[in-house]
């Protein structure tokens, strides 16, 4: 065999090595207690997505909800620790890849709209609740389906790696509803699907579907189901696991908000009056339940 094949070998070899060392080097950042990490960079990363009004990038930086939420919290553990600046990374993360980003260390904190269940506390941490939700279906008002009966012989869009997956494959088996499942790899993919009506409804949170009807060409096209897929969960801003410090820290800065009273000027900022830089208003005004949720984790109850 000639030189060329050995160098080509050693190349393949050095490729295969830089990607282990990488790989290697991911997880022991990740391994280093989130705090220490910040106390020695100054830099808090945070995951984000194209989740209006929760988390998405705007004309000129990223913003939303959850994101207001996260940078109060950096500046509470900036002064916590003692920090003269703290600095936050924006990280663009999908539905399907945000644990990985979390493990591999590549974000801190996914400051998006994720639903804190038992599944996905085997995997990851989440903080105290900052909003609830219903799973519902959207669908075109002239279809009159309201109802999960409605259904039944249909088709219904999802996006890949939420919650609300295994909540419409659980209610087709149980009702036996015949439905036609359609994956997609956003929301705005899942809900064109019933705009150019590939499919007959998007079963996501309510809020999410709210925003995505607010935002549509023709709002009144669409109808969002009386009925719901499942019972109210949180949203918990997610972090790794076995990382008590860190989450007390993002824990003890929502409380402070909370207690505060300020949650109810973020809140009504986001979701009651025009969303900032837009005529866009999603009228989605805080539940009783939302309400006493904020009352009850700001007296320092357990999460």
């Amino acid at each position: 065999m000639g030189n060329g094949h050995y160098g080509k070998r050693w190349r393949q070899l050095l490729v295969i090595l830089f990607i282990v060392v990488a790989g290697n080097d991911a997880r022991l950042a990740a391994a280093v207690p989130t705090l220490e990490r910040i106390r020695q960079t100054g830099t808090l990363r945070v995951g984000y997505g194209n989740t209006p009004p929760f988390s998405w990038r705007g004309p000129d930086a990223v913003t939303g909800y959850s994101i207001e939420l996260c940078q109060r919290v950096a500046e509470s553990i900036r002064r916590r620790m003692g920090l003269e600046k703290i600095n936050i990374d924006y990280v663009f993360r999908t539905a399907a890849n945000r644990v990985q980003l979390l493990d591999n260390g590549e974000i801190d904190i996914e400051c998006v709209a994720s639903t804190n269940t038992e599944e996905r506390r085997r995997n990851v941490s989440f903080s105290i609740g900052y909003f609830l939700v219903n799973t519902r279906y959207i669908s075109l008002r002239k279809n009159q389906l309201r109802t999960l009966e409605d259904l039944r012989g249909r088709s219904v869009s999802i996006v890949l790696g939420t919650n609300n997956v295994a909540q419409i494959n659980q209610v087709n088996r149980e009702k036996k509803l015949n439905l036609s499942v359609v994956a997609t790899d956003t929301l705005q993919q899942a809900f064109d699907m019933v705009t150019q009506e590939q499919v007959s409804a998007f079963a996501m949170d309510d809020i999410l579907l709210h925003a995505l009807r607010a935002r549509a060409t023709h709002p009144q096209d669409y109808v969002i189901s009386d009925e719901t897929l499942d019972t109210e969960t949180e949203y918990g801003f997610m972090m790794r696991r076995d990382d008590e410090a860190f989450r007390n820290a993002v824990n003890d800065a929502l409380r402070q908000i909370y207690h505060s009273n300020e949650i109810h000027q973020i809140y009504a900022r986001w979701f009651t009056q025009p969303l900032p830089g837009s005529q866009i208003t999603l009228h989605f005004p805080m539940s009783e339940n939302l309400r006493r949720l904020f009352n009850t984790t700001s007296s320092g109850a357990p999460p």
